[in-house]
């Protein structure tokens, strides 16, 4: 089965890879904030933005995690973490 599978480029795997990444921080995050109770909206709501982001521009770009739009898809998730620890500095 593995036969049928192409073989991912480099560039492909490091796409993937952040991703994923930040798809655990986002869920990581959800359970921490359903646990305390602490932006709880935000967490839910950049969870779902995660799936329907990820999985839209996957869709278009047919399957290449080396695409531009699925880049600039997790370099917007990226931001997200960057003012999630902006905000949660600001508040301690």
């Amino acid at each position: 089965m593995s036969d049928d599978l192409p073989t991912l480029s480099p560039g492909q795997k490091f796409w993937a890879l952040c991703a994923a990444i930040l798809f655990l921080l986002g869920v990581g995050f959800l359970g921490f904030a359903l646990n305390t109770g602490v932006m709880r909206s935000f967490a839910i709501g950049w969870v779902v933005l995660q799936i329907f982001g990820f999985v839209g521009a996957l869709k278009f770009t047919k399957g290449d995690f080396a695409h531009p739009l699925f880049a600039s898809q997790v370099l917007l998730h990226a931001i997200a973490v960057v003012l999630l620890v902006v905000v949660v500095s600001r508040a301690t």
